[in-house]
């Protein structure tokens, strides 16, 4: 027995050779990994939020629907070993522009609203990588409202 225990322990520290390499980090995998950490804020992904992730990122950082659903699928395993926001925020200060830091703020607001419901949890995720990409609580706020609008028919026409 305790060589049984002696061998589990000494295999805890192997990789399996089988698995896929992970592909680093980079601007868009972060911004999905973001998207990702929204929408497991309040602990439960809908099919609402798996729908309009997709289409988000298919709209914004892939090329088609397969992608998208590749990038998605990437982005949740991403997410799912963080310890911390920091990591992908701290790339995307480093490699977007103001704008495109203004759209992910953007894109994380549609993430938020993709199920109906506002949870408390889902907006502070929002308000910590909004602070962390340098956005101040008025822009974060008007994105927001940006948003809202659309989703409610009442944004004004451009």
């Amino acid at each position: 027995m305790l060589d049984t225990l002696k061998n589990f322990l000494t295999g805890l520290g192997e990789t399996d050779t089988m698995t896929e390499e992970r592909p680093p980090l980079d601007k868009k995998l972060s911004a999905a990994a973001l998207m990702v950490h929204v929408i497991v804020a309040d602990g439960k992904i809908t099919d609402a939020e798996e729908k309009r992730l997709n289409e988000v990122l298919g709209e914004h950082y892939a090329v088609g629907e397969g992608d998208a659903r590749k990038l998605a699928e990437a982005a949740k395993d991403a997410q799912s070993e963080a310890v911390d926001l920091y990591g992908f925020t701290s790339i995307l200060k480093a490699q977007m522009s103001d704008d495109e830091r203004l759209a992910l703020i953007e894109d994380l607001w549609e993430m938020v609203y993709a199920d109906g419901n506002v949870h408390e949890f889902e907006d502070n995720v929002v308000w910590r990588v909004a602070e962390l990409l340098g956005i101040g609580s008025r822009e974060r706020m008007v994105l927001k409202q940006r948003v809202k609008a659309r989703l409610d028919g009442t944004a004004p026409a451009t």
